[in-house]
């Protein structure tokens, strides 16, 4: 009969309409500030596809917050009204069926509905479940990609591909640059291949870009064999080439890293290329490939839906991390999980002098920075639900001790009002300690280029401990403690000054003045714990990182506003004369 319908119903579905029609409006933002990528590449706009980067990564906390203000507004009184939500949130849900990426509409439904309720652990009457939600599950199709056959020569299969790449800018040296993919395809080929082994090769359409470069990502398929494939492209003052191609699991997977900017590509449907992407790092989480992608938000509820499964499927106990304990953090892990649970404590003993919301401050830079494949993305969770039986007793009590502001008891379970979560790595220190002369030496190496290419991008990690860096499975050395971290430009880097006298020497603490933001560069070897042969490897070749003159230059070129290129690869492109 009219005017018989449930006002209650006909509101649910509007409200529904109206979170469906805001996740569509974020979605196309997002995407529109993708598609300037290749228009940035073009016309060499570093600095614009910084800003980018920034400008995408808060689109996401915006329409939430934006939405949460106007559903407050239109339901009044009724906005924390439980069963008018259960509606919506059933109404939502049918909505959604069709749509491209269902769960990523349904992650952002659920973000709005544990923001407004303030929800600990889960609410499965207004939110859907991340344990529940498979964004690979119900895929129908495959990721757009152009093939291209092997009819007996690599260079004309690549001259293909290449081809089929436009850009505003020319292509330098296209002949080169061909011959130098098909010499590394031949090279790279499995042991007994020769290159008509190579039956084809896939790339996903769209090309990738992360800030400075270019990258086609595909792989080559033979007869009994798969090969991931990436190109990376970059625009020089006289046009694009070449820079580098990969073909191995871990380079690949290099370039793809938590420790990297998440990439710009424009994909009509994400779960499709991160199946693809995920069958050619088969050792990559889905939710780093997520993230990487630039979707942080479903990233973080796949890796959320992957902790929980987890720990379905296991009986380890969360014990404290191997490493030293931190005065800033309380840092525990489950030993058969292959992430770090970060709590910050009530109190930071001394010498700490940083405050809570300062921390906070510094791992939301990170976040938003270029992190140069050299800082951590540390992933940050609210309200968080685990069962208080999982925990060892020594840990449990430090929680109790340490963290109870954040830290409750809820029943049988703990409730953590926040904590970040991030890859689990060896401490440097502890790596040192226990592996044989040679990697140890290569390994510090690795973390002098760590501190290089942290300044490139304009950040100081403070405290240059070994225990505030991490080695990965591919050797490569991560900076994860960021408690004292701040930007270059905000150091003022000073020559150690000249003692003139033997009382100033014999004097434990300095004789001179030191400002906040003073930095000694000459001092930090004294307090780093290496021993003679890596004290040496590590002046040999990184030595001016212990020079003020150093930092000073890298922090005039930063204020001049020039942008330091840091690669997640070698360049090793072939060149010819002339070419550079």
């Amino acid at each position: 009969m009219p005017g018989s319908a449930d006002p209650a119903s006909a509101l649910a579905q509007d409200c529904a309409r109206q979170i469906v029609d805001a996740f569509a409006h974020y979605n196309a933002e997002f995407r529109a500030i993708t598609r300037r990528a290749p228009l940035r590449f073009d016309g060499r706009d570093w600095r614009g596809s910084q800003q980018d980067a920034i400008e995408r990564i808060g689109l996401y906390d915006r329409f939430v917050n934006q939405t949460i203000a106007e559903l407050r507004l239109r339901l009044g009184a009724r906005a924390l009204d439980r069963s008018l939500w259960r509606q919506i949130h059933g109404a939502f849900g049918e909505r959604i069926t069709d749509l491209t990426d269902p769960e990523f509409t349904k992650t952002f439904f659920s973000s709005i509905s544990r923001r407004l309720f303030g929800t600990v652990g889960v609410a499965p009457d207004i939110e859907f479940v991340a344990t529940d939600l498979d964004p690979l599950a119900s895929l129908q199709s495959a990721v757009a990609t152009n093939s291209y056959l092997n009819h007996g020569s690599l260079a004309l299969l690549f001259e293909d591909l290449l081809g089929d790449v436009r850009f505003r800018s020319p292509w330098r040296d296209l002949d080169n640059s061909i011959a130098h993919v098909a010499a590394e395809v031949r090279a790279h080929l499995p042991a007994g291949r020769q290159q008509r082994d190579v039956e084809r090769v896939e790339v996903i359409r769209p090309v990738f870009y992360q800030i400075s470069r270019a990258y086609i990502v595909g792989r080559v398929v033979g007869h009994e064999f798969v090969l991931p494939l990436v190109i990376a492209l970059k625009n020089s003052d006289s046009g694009v080439l070449v820079d580098a191609v990969m073909l191995a699991e871990d380079d690949v997977s290099i370039v793809f890293s938590f420790t990297r900017s998440y990439f710009h590509v424009d994909l009509e449907r994400v779960a499709e290329a991160v199946v693809f992407l995920k069958a050619i790092m088969p050792r990559k989480p889905v939710s780093e490939l997520f993230t990487v992608l630039g979707r942080a938000k479903q990233g973080k509820t796949e890796r959320y839906r992957e902790l929980m499964r987890h720990l379905e499927h296991s009986g380890d106990l969360f014990r404290h991390a191997p490493g030293e304990r931190g005065l800033v953090m309380v840092c525990f892990t489950l030993p058969s999980f292959d992430v770090v649970f970060k709590v910050i404590r009530d109190r930071f003993p001394y010498p700490k002098t940083v405050l809570r919301e300062e921390v906070l401050a510094k791992y939301q830079m990170v976040f938003i920075h270029d992190r140069a494949g050299r800082l951590v993305d540390a992933q940050e969770f609210r309200r968080l639900r685990f069962p208080r039986e999982r925990f060892a007793p020594e840990l449990l009590d430090e929680l109790r001790r340490e963290a109870a502001h954040t830290v409750h008891e809820d029943g049988a379970d703990l409730v953590f009002d926040h904590m970040y979560i991030e890859r689990r790595m060896t401490p440097l220190n502890l790596f040192l300690r226990s592996t044989p002369a040679a990697d140890a030496e290569r390994v510090v190496l690795d973390y002098g280029q760590c501190i290089r290419d942290l300044a490139y991008t304009n950040i100081f990690p403070g405290d240059l401990l070994l225990k505030n860096f991490g080695v990965t499975r591919h050797g490569r050395v991560i900076f994860y403690d960021y408690d004292d971290l701040c930007r270059v430009t905000d150091c003022n880097f000073r020559d150690l000054p000249q003692a003139t006298s033997h009382e100033d020497e014999m004097r434990g603490e300095a004789w001179f003045y030191v400002a906040d933001n003073d930095v000694f560069p000459e001092s930090f070897m004294q307090f780093l714990g290496l021993n003679d042969a890596q004290r040496a490897a590590l002046l040999r070749l990184h030595g001016e990182i212990l020079t003020a003159r150093f930092w000073r230059g890298v922090r005039q070129r930063l204020l001049e506003g020039e942008i330091v290129e840091v690669l997640p690869y070698h360049p090793h492109r072939v060149r010819v004369a002339g070419s550079l």
